[in-house]
């Protein structure tokens, strides 16, 4: 397809933070014909923080069932509903399948119950943000290459990670310093291949996350039904398969729901972009030019106030998530009070100085799945808390 002109371009790129000196070491010349974009891509695939996310909650902690979604395979489902716009669009699909696929990998075991023990910990050290996490990650922490530290991807797929939600005003002190080494103009708007992975996830969880509910019977059909939107949509399933099985059913009634919500992104997207004629607009515009429509976004809303109150903040995932919450704060506590604890290469790069010495055992943790993280903490204490899994 052609690209858009207002699409990135990886003939174009603003380059790597470690440049010509790293592309030689590198020497990625003999690796193949690859865009920019692409390496960007395969470098987050091959990565260790890439493959540890298969072990990290979604939305249920810890589950002993292989049915339900990882980080990883929320990745990759957010990668192909990206792909699938961005394509639409005419923009650069290898990018914005690099933005999906990273966009997880600052996420600390057990989700956001996780980021919370491990903000709570760093509360006079900066605090912790997993987003900022994730540039971290691949900028620093993840240093496969002998010549540089992190992952040296391009200042397109780093722009773009950090503001995918929008111009940042005031960065954590992580994306701050990573800024500083290589500025990510944070005031302005990202490229449209960034705002078409954010609203990628969201089109991803918001339907997967009911899937999941579903299958783990926090929600039922009937408290769908509630939600008018989804209730029509209901409607034209059982018109179209009558017959059918229940469980098929539900599956078409998510199915039908995401390709609801891909299409008027790219009608919405269609009409925001008329008259933008490169990327350099797009990141100046005052507003964000791709998301959903005003009717789709108001019902977006509602789902998502919907699934906090039936599936997020149900009982059991709030008892789940404070036994997670305990898991992590026990061990940030564990390695402060005895380094020895730590790998031994952790302990060697441990500095004196209290804060940063705070902000790398949170590295460390950070990193862990949640099987690694539970496994830890019981060769600490002796045993795991009892309800960490749900389901």
């Amino acid at each position: 397809m052609t690209r858009a002109p207002y699409a990135a371009d990886p003939h174009t790129t603003r380059g790597r933070e470690f440049g010509a000196q790293a592309a030689r070491a590198s020497n990625v010349t003999a690796r193949g014909p690859r865009s920019e974009f692409q390496r960007d891509r395969d470098r987050i695939i091959h990565s260790m923080s890439f493959r540890r996310l298969r072990s990290k909650t979604q939305v249920f902690i810890a589950p002993e069932g292989d049915h339900y979604r990882t980080r990883l395979t929320h990745s990759l489902e957010v990668a192909q509903i990206g792909r699938v716009i961005a394509r639409a669009l005419g923009l650069d699909e290898d990018l914005t399948e690099a933005l999906c696929l990273a966009h997880d990998l600052g996420h600390p075991p057990f989700g956001h119950a996780g980021e919370d023990a491990l903000q709570a910990a760093l509360t006079d050290h900066g605090g912790f943000c997993h987003n900022a996490h994730a540039l971290r990650t691949i900028m620093r922490l993840e240093s496969p290459y002998p010549g540089h530290d992190g992952l040296n991807l391009t200042w397109d797929l780093l722009e773009g990670l950090a503001k995918h939600n929008g111009p940042v005003s005031e960065p954590s002190w992580a994306l701050a310093e990573l800024d500083a080494d290589f500025a990510m103009e944070l005031g302005q708007w990202p490229s449209l291949e960034a705002q078409v992975a954010a609203i990628a996830d969201d089109i991803a969880y918001d339907n997967h996350d009911i899937d999941d509910g579903l299958r783990a019977g926090f929600l039922g059909l009937d408290d769908l039904l509630e939600l008018d939107f989804l209730a029509q949509q209901w409607r034209l399933v059982e018109n179209s398969f009558p017959d059918a099985p229940r469980d098929r059913m539900l599956r078409e009634l998510v199915r039908g729901q995401i390709g609801l919500m891909v299409n008027d992104v790219i009608t919405h997207t269609q009409s925001q972009i008329e008259g933008i004629a490169s990327v350099e607009e797009v990141r100046a515009h005052p507003k964000m030019l791709s998301g959903f429509s005003p009717d789709l976004a108001t019902k977006e809303r509602t789902l998502k106030a919907f699934m906090y109150k039936r599936l997020y903040l149900h009982d059991e995932q709030v008892e789940a998530a404070d036994k997670a919450r305990e898991v992590v704060a026990s061990l940030f506590a564990s390695y402060a009070d005895d380094p020895n604890l730590l790998p031994p290469e952790w302990q060697a790069r441990l500095p004196k100085d209290e804060t940063t010495r705070a902000r790398t055992i949170a590295d460390f943790i950070a990193g862990m799945s949640d099987r690694f993280a539970i496994e830890q903490y019981r060769a600490i204490h002796g045993r795991v808390p009892a309800g960490l899994s749900n389901v």
